[in-house]
């Protein structure tokens, strides 16, 4: 009975060392019998396939993993120590090279983090703190970060797939920050540098605001002297106008311009209440009494 039982057994288990299961994320590599199990084929579509009772078959996620790094110090190009925490984006890209240099997933992610974390202490050593803090046009840090990350992510790439057949996809930092140590410091020299700016446009403005108003009273007084020449040229014309219009009333009848002269002197110093006192040979007196212009005319 026993050997009954073995015998129907054996089918069910040839079955399982032949057949083998992909799942839809996965990509299984058919290894020939060996210590260090050579790759025979890769198969990369999800379903149920075969494979010779000797042979075994390595299964890998090749779905896009992120590897958290450790949280690394680096020094900028100004000498600046700062805190960077970053993260790795990844997939298996070549799943025979990906087994037989690193062969699991925790391994890969340390390679891949030592690998990347020194082209990433490189970059930073070639950029200034300014540079790494300036935001652009988009008003946002990562657009900032990506100056940096960018290249190190085509170059960790590159590095990756030939040595590891990963594909690095992304490479970005989520934070830079100051040693704790230092920050104090830090933002002391920052608000000293602010100020010497402050102090610096202060004093710019106070001597563009001088400049121009110096211009304006200049420009004051120019306008003042032009409007006084010509209100005095104008006064001179009129007063010559006036003198030449006397002169020709004056030469067309002396006395009747006399006679209307006296009284516009009457209009402007008789009043309701005014006491006049005249000699007697006054002219003024005549006309009044008499009715006579000067000279004796009527």
């Amino acid at each position: 009975m026993r050997r009954k039982l073995l015998l129907s057994g054996a089918p069910l288990a040839l079955l399982g060392l032949t057949l083998f299961c992909v799942d839809e994320p996965q990509v299984a590599v058919v290894t020939a019998l060996g210590p260090f199990g050579r790759a025979v084929r890769t198969v990369d579509t999800p379903g149920l396939h075969a494979k010779w009772p000797w042979q075994g078959r390595r299964k890998f996620d090749h779905r896009l993993q992120v590897r958290n790094a450790r949280i690394a110090e680096c020094l900028t190009q100004d000498k600046k120590n700062l805190v960077v925490d970053w993260y790795i984006c990844w997939r298996v890209a070549e799943p025979e090279l990906f087994m037989k240099s690193v062969r699991t997933r925790g391994n890969a992610e340390l390679r891949l983090e030592e690998s990347i974390r020194g082209l990433l202490s490189a970059a930073l050593g070639h950029t200034t703190l300014d540079q790494l803090v300036h935001l652009p046009a988009t008003g946002e840090p990562e657009a900032a970060f990506a100056t940096v990350t960018d290249p190190v992510a085509r170059d960790g790439a590159a590095l990756a797939k030939e040595q590891y057949g990963i594909e690095v996809v992304d490479v970005r930092l989520r934070r830079v920050n100051f040693p704790e140590q230092n920050k104090q410091s830090v933002f002391d020299r920052m608000r000293a540098e602010r100020e010497r700016i402050a102090r610096k446009y202060r004093a710019e403005g106070e001597q563009e605001a001088r400049r121009i108003r110096a211009e304006a009273d200049r420009e004051k007084e120019r306008i003042l002297s032009e409007a006084y020449r010509d209100a005095e040229r104008v006064k001179g014309e009129g007063d010559a106008e006036a003198t030449r219009i006397y002169a020709a009333a004056h030469g067309a009848d002396p006395r009747f311009y006399q006679f209307v002269r006296t009284l516009d002197v009457y209009d402007k110093v008789l009043g309701k209440d005014t006491t006049v006192v005249l000699s007697a040979d006054s002219p003024l007196l005549h006309t009044l009494t008499d009715g006579q212009l000067p000279g004796g005319a009527r």
